[in-house]
Order: structure tokens, then C-alpha cells, then sequence
């Protein structure tokens, strides 16, 4: 599966459903009630009317789906996500997703021990305190793999957290 498959499936299919729905509507009573009672526009050629309600409102799906993506990956990443959609929705210009997009949380991964989704940031599964990262054996702090001495204590990390080489 592809990333770009990825991405839209995180989208649920009832908000396609909706900026489709909503595009099509807007788009066509647009082109249909509008630009006939408006004089310059119903002098436009057909080409200019065509590109004006179904090109330009593209904006309006664009939006719905963004939507969308902020309430689907919110939920994914187990963030509030009720709150940042209502965030996305009503924080003007876009600057709601956008917030989003910077403040949002990394994705959570299965714990090898049980499969519990479990936050990157953590060292330990809560569920079965599984170790997630490697341990400084003197302070128990989370070091990282190849790193041959703890940053908190200094402690000498055994070879077994070292690269393979």
C-alpha cells in the first residue's frame, strides 16, 4: 500500500462523501441560479463559467477533506481529536490545520510485548512493562541504540545496546 492510499484512508469515507456531495451542489447551483441572473457573468463564454464554478471551488472539497484528515489522524494518533477538528473548523484562514500539523503528536507504535499501542516517548509498555528503548543499567534512564555511554549518569552502556558491527 502506498503512502498516498495510507493518507486517504485516514480520511473517513463519509467526509469523500460530503465534500463531493457539497462540491457538486455548490458548483452546479452556482452555474445554474447565479451566473444567469448576474448581467457581466451571463456575458462570460462558457469556458469562464465552467472554470469559475467547478475549478475555483475546488477550495471547498480541499477544505472538507483537510477537515477530515485532522479529525482521522487525531483519532489515529489517540490526540483529542474532537477538538481539533472543532479547532480545523472554526479557527479562521486555515490556521487551525495548520496548528495541527505542528502540534501534533507522533504516531503511537505496538508494543512488542503485548501490542498495545504505545506512545514513542515512552520507555516502557504501562500494559506489561515491556522495555521499549534500552536502559542505562545505573539510572534507568532511556539511551538510544550506538550510544556507548548514558548522557544522565555516564554510566558505560554494555555492548549488547551497540550497533552490530
Amino acid at each position: 500500500m502506498t503512502t498516498n492510499q495510507q493518507r486517504s484512508r485516514v480520511i473517513p469515507v463519509v467526509v469523500w462523501v460530503i465534500a463531493v456531495v457539497v462540491y457538486l451542489f455548490v458548483s452546479t447551483a452556482i452555474f445554474n441560479m447565479v451566473i444567469p441572473q448576474d448581467k457581466e457573468m451571463s456575458q462570460w463564454p462558457l469556458a469562464g463559467k465552467i472554470a469559475l464554478c467547478y475549478g475555483l471551488l475546488l477550495i471547498v472539497p480541499a477544505w472538507i477533506l483537510l477537515i477530515g484528515y485532522v479529525f482521522g489522524d487525531s483519532k489515529r494518533r489517540n490526540m483529542r481529536y474532537i477538538v481539533w477538528t472543532l479547532l480545523a473548523i472554526f479557527v479562521p484562514d486555515g490556521i487551525g490545520i495548520i496548528l495541527y500539523f505542528i502540534l501534533r503528536d507522533p504516531l503511537s507504535a505496538p508494543c512488542p510485548g503485548c501490542g498495545a499501542a504505545v506512545k514513542a516517548s515512552f520507555t516502557f509498555c504501562p500494559k506489561c512493562a515491556t522495555s521499549l528503548h534500552p536502559t542505562c543499567p545505573q539510572c534507568g534512564r532511556a539511551i538510544e541504540r550506538g550510544w556507548s555511554h548514558c548522557p544522565g549518569c555516564g554510566t558505560k552502556v554494555p555492548a549488547a545496546t551497540l550497533p552490530a558491527t
